[in-house]
């Protein structure tokens, strides 16, 4: 039996890992949404605690369309 040398295995890896995307590309596009969307709420969360605060009926008011 011969040895695997590491470009062959290193190879063998990126067909494997390709055709795996390839056929659950729904999956990875979840993953990637997942990861994006955690980013985009901590910093909304970060810039919301670096600005002042505002009432309840304030954003009741935005929410219903009030001036």
């Amino acid at each position: 039996m011969e040895m695997l040398d590491e470009k062959k295995i290193k190879e063998l890896m990126k067909e494997a890992l390709v055709e795996v995307l390839e056929d659950r590309k729904e999956v990875l596009y979840g993953i990637l949404s997942e990861a994006i969307e955690d980013v985009a709420l901590v910093h909304a969360i970060r810039e919301g605690e670096a600005t002042g605060t505002v009432s309840k009926k304030e954003i009741l008011d935005i929410l219903e369309g009030r001036p």
